[in-house]
């Protein structure tokens, strides 16, 4: 049952009167069913009720939207809310309007229709909306600011309230130019106040952010960032042998519970969901490449606990309300303080228990670093935005701290924004604190690693979209020097000489400049022994580790798999058989590049699944079809030798090669065959010849071309001519 909103007489005095204390605890109750207020939303509330700027600081999970909801309730008119995402809009509006609350919201996904019903009640004499969520796009536009101002002019707008309000500052972590259009509200609607909400904005985003709005005499209210239900933690993908395995094993352990994991990139979305999946984990994959329908089925279908996790890109999770997250994952270091704090803090916001696990690695960080040092490129041509890579690579090296060092990391989160608390505040609430000499183990491990590793391989990827762990390494869709290389990280790793030597560095306390130098030299002579001792089984290292296993063949054939079902959807539910479809693809993929190692085959996968989400109906079918009907023709013709040997001919080298490189037989291409084919499979193929008989073919073909042409009458016309031009 609706529940329908308090009459206003009876709960403020005159017009010109403030609600009190005791009317909004009513109102807080009755509609949403708290028994009081908690840390400063009261102040924010009677502060904008009174026609006050103010700027609100809470943490996440503090409850900042009850800020401007309650004065939405307290007095008649409308309550502008200014959100960044459409997501959070339709999760708070349909959450209000459960609760009785006349709220509604505007954006591109909405039909006409419902736009024009919006637009009719805003003009009519008493409009019935009471919060009205709009993108900052809309309010820039010249229609919908028309509209604003009319009516601000009959008395109607009572409050601007700007959510993740640091989105409007160049030096926050998540600046959106958009935001920036929002400072001509203040000249063009005077006399109303505004509210600005942030959970994460360091001192200068701060300052930033009131000039930018143009806050009079705001009222600054900031909380704690201090979230003592949630635990930190930092694992180190360098020294773990699968980290998809341990995710999966951490996630099993935790039974059946609500979770985030959150990616860098959309491929790493794809592919962990995929192995959690097949760990027996209810999990699903959200992010931008995904249709809006499929979207917003896996966020209704997280919100309604009918999936466990969900595995996003950072724009997950947003406003988006659902408390009792038991576990926020970071899969790849974020790229601030700020990102990371808003992000992890998605977990217990119902104040119990919770977990913060992020996962560093070495070449994340790496990556990182250089997408943060060429972001200069790709930001607008702002003036303030000049040092911004700058600040960017110092915001990035805060988190590089908090993973790389052994102090507490609750109390590192808190100085980063500016707040300062005695160590003692954790209470071994984090793994630094918890396990103080575990942590300073794993540390000095991953140090030896990495000296490892760079002496090893001065660059193991040079650039890459999309990683992922398979079979314990790391495995790019682009170019991968070690694949060329004779040396791995394995190598020095794995010998005797090496295991004494990173046991002796660990227990060694030398002076740092000395004894970094001391620990080179000790690597150095391990590598040459190493290197004389194994020199004569290169060769067979390397043609190991570019073997595609078959554990990189079925996570490829269910990434293309993925791909065909999106791609089906996208195209009307278009008629396909998307698992064998997906086995053809990946058979062809492996069919070319499956000589020249995983480097090449896993980028031909990931441009298969490009080309997939923007292909049409008539090129799937044509790429699926055309090949099907070759196939055909070649089954069909039984007694009938082939016109053209060579294509024959290109099956037979291409096996007995990956025969020698694999060490065992290729899989049979017929398990995967077209799924358009229609052939008959006790078809008999045409006899393939070797490549002596094919050269000699060749030959005496040629030869009978050059006898023929030599005793053509026309040569020997030619032939003639050419002498007498002679004579």
């Amino acid at each position: 049952m609706k529940k329908s909103p308090l009459p206003v007489q009876t709960i403020r005095g005159s017009d010109k009167q403030v609600c009190g204390k005791e009317g909004l605890v009513k109102l807080l109750r009755w509609h949403f069913g708290y028994a009081d207020f908690r840390g400063t939303q009261l102040d924010a509330i009677q502060a904008v009720l009174s026609g006050r700027d103010c700027f609100c600081l809470m943490p996440t999970g503090a409850g900042k939207s009850m800020c401007y909801q309650i004065p939405a309730l307290a007095k008649p008119g409308i309550v502008l809310v200014v959100s960044p995402l459409i997501a959070l809009m339709e999760n708070q509006v349909m959450a209000l309007k459960e609760k009785g609350i006349a709220a509604e919201y505007l954006s591109s996904t909405q039909t006409s229709d419902v736009k024009n019903k919006i637009h009719e009640d805003l003009d009519s004499g008493k409009p019935s909306v009471r919060l009205l969520y709009v993108t900052p796009e809309l309010i820039s536009t010249l229609g919908f600011m028309s509209k604003l101002t009319k009516i601000y002019t009959r008395g109607l707008l009572n409050l601007i309230a700007i959510d993740e309000a640091h989105c409007i500052s160049s030096w926050g972590h998540d600046f959106r130019p958009s935001y920036r259009k929002l400072s001509s509200l203040r000249s063009r609607l005077p006399n109303v106040p505004i509210l600005a909400l942030t959970a994460t904005a360091v001192p200068k985003v701060q300052q930033d952010v009131m000039e930018s709005l143009c806050l009079q005499n705001p009222l600054v209210l900031k909380s704690s960032f201090n979230r003592p239900n949630i635990y930190y933690e930092v694992r180190y993908k360098d020294l773990l042998v699968d980290a998809y395995a341990d995710l999966s094993d951490l996630l099993k352990s935790y039974g059946d519970v609500c979770g985030i994991v959150y990616c860098l990139e959309r491929t790493t979305c794809d592919d962990l969901s995929a192995h959690l999946s097949k760990s027996g984990i209810s999990c699903a994959a959200y992010h931008a490449g995904l249709n809006n329908k499929v979207r917003t089925s896996v966020l209704d279908n997280w919100i309604s606990s009918k999936i466990q996790v969900v595995v996003a890109t950072v724009a997950f999770g947003m406003g988006i309300d659902r408390k009792d997250v038991r576990i926020v994952c970071h899969f790849n270091i974020p790229k601030s303080m700020e990102a990371f704090y808003q992000e992890s803090g998605r977990a217990g916001r119902d104040q119990l228990p919770s977990r913060s696990l992020l996962y560093y690695g070495m070449d994340d960080r790496k990556r990182m670093e250089f997408i943060l040092s060429n972001a200069k490129n790709k930001l607008p041509s702002l003036g303030s935005q000049e040092d911004l890579p700058k600040k960017s690579l110092t915001d990035f090296t805060q988190m590089v701290e908090y993973c790389e060092g052994s102090r507490c990391r609750r109390k590192k989160i808190l100085e980063s924004f500016g707040e300062q608390v005695p160590a003692s505040l954790c209470r071994k609430s984090c793994d630094a604190c918890k396990h103080p000499n575990l942590v300073a183990k794993y540390l000095e491990e991953l140090t030896t690693t990495c000296a490892v590793r760079q002496k090893s391989s001065f660059s193991r990827i040079f650039i890459s979209s999309s990683s992922d762990m398979i079979d314990g390494e790391q495995s790019s869709e682009f170019w991968n020097r070690d694949d060329d290389t004779s040396g791995s990280d394995e190598d020095i790793s794995d010998s005797d000489d090496a295991t004494e030597v990173v046991k002796s560095l660990a227990k060694s306390k030398l002076p740092s400049k000395s004894g970094l130098n001391e620990k080179i030299e000790l690597l150095q002579r391990a590598e040459e022994r190493y290197y004389q001792n194994n020199f004569s089984n290169r060769k067979v290292d390397k043609l190991d580790k570019n073997v595609i296993s078959e554990t990189l063949r079925e996570s490829s054939k269910q990434r293309l798999l993925n791909a065909l079902k999106q791609a089906q959807q996208r195209l009307g539910n278009f008629k396909l058989e998307v698992e064998v479809s997906a086995c053809f693809l990946e058979n062809e993929c492996y069919k070319k590049y499956g000589r020249t190692g995983k480097s090449f085959y896993y980028s031909q996968v990931a441009s298969t699944v490009r080309w997939l989400s923007t292909t049409n109906s008539s090129e799937l079918t044509n790429r699926l079809g055309i090949t099907a009907n070759a196939q055909s023709e070649d089954v069909a013709s039984k007694a009938e030798p082939p016109t053209t040997p060579l294509l024959s001919l290109d099956q037979g080298p291409t096996e007995s090669t990956s025969k020698d490189l694999n060490g065992r037989a290729r899989t049979e291409s017929s398990a995967c065959t077209s799924p358009i084919q229609s052939a008959s499979s006790s078809a008999k193929l045409p006899e393939i010849p070797s490549f002596s008989n094919f050269v000699s073919s060749r030959k005496a073909i040629d030869n009978r071309s050059n006898t023929s042409q030599k005793h053509s009458p026309k040569r020997v016309q030619k032939n003639l001519e050419k002498r007498m031009r002679l004579q």
